[in-house]
């Protein structure tokens, strides 16, 4: 039998010793992707909202996380319908949905993401998700096996945070602090006191919730900080931001010149 068992969907039920470590893939680049996830990230962003990844280009992608031992999170471009069905057809297993503001969009993620009776995701029988219909019980066990975590990104959708995670089929949150700290007036600023008291509010209020909940940081620093307000998975910065970081460190080193401090300051 053809194994399409969703690892992160275990990791995110508590399946592991310490919060999963990833970050976001900002390249679209299928090598760049392979080498991250022989890095040693537990799980990949692939991001679809900010990067000029198509459906096309997402297989090639996810192929390449295929090979490496890190598993991959597709953060789509917005609530929609055809890009779910066309995503988790391509082979998707644990998706994103940026910008969730009620329950009842959270609702909608879930049916994009599921077949009938349980949502209204189109019935294909070959395509790459279904292992090209090698997984010949692909369709009896896709519900269980995709995630949908849903991404809060204003103060409203915190606020709103008990109604959104009480919907059945929402795997896991996500808190979007740069959105956040825009949408509080410190556009740019995560670091800000007050994002970061409504930041930490969000993982308390997962917890009480009983579901879990990431976030991403620019830095270690901060990302620690974030393990320490509870949240369950953390990534940390993008691979071209650490590859503009590291070569900014080299060349100002070799001109004898000081490197910019890696502040906080936004977020994906």
């Amino acid at each position: 039998m053809i194994d399409i068992e969703n690892r992160f969907k275990g990791w995110l039920k508590g399946e592991r010793p310490r919060p999963p470590l990833g970050t976001w893939l900002m390249a679209a680049a299928p090598a760049t992707a392979e080498a991250m996830g022989y890095s040693g990230f537990d799980f990949l962003v692939v991001d679809m909202e900010h990067v000029p990844i198509e459906v096309s280009d997402l297989a090639h992608i996810l192929r390449a996380i295929g090979c490496t031992p890190a598993d991959a999170v597709v953060r789509l471009a917005w609530n929609d319908q055809v890009l779910v069905k066309r995503v988790l057809d391509a082979g998707a297993q644990t998706i994103m949905i940026p910008f969730v503001q009620t329950a009842e969009e959270a609702r909608q993620a879930v049916s994009f993401a599921k077949y009938p009776p349980d949502g209204v995701r189109g019935v294909a029988a070959v395509h790459r998700g279904s292992r090209f219909g090698r997984a010949a019980d692909y369709l009896k066990r896709a519900n269980d096996q995709v995630a949908v975590i849903v991404q809060l990104e204003t103060p409203e959708a915190i606020e709103r945070l008990p109604d959104i995670a009480a919907v059945p089929g929402i795997d896991a949150l996500f808190v979007g602090p740069g959105d956040l700290a825009a949408a509080m007036g410190h556009i740019g600023n995560i670091a800000h006191p007050d994002v970061q008291a409504l930041i930490e509010k969000a993982a308390r209020m997962a917890h009480e919730a009983g579901k879990p909940v990431g976030i991403v940081g620019p830095n270690p620093d901060m990302v620690r900080r974030f393990i320490g307000y509870g949240y369950s998975y953390v990534a940390v910065a993008s691979d071209i931001a650490m590859m503009t970081s590291r070569a900014s460190e080299w060349l100002g080193a070799l001109r004898d010149q000081p490197v910019a401090s890696n502040a906080p300051t936004a977020a994906y």
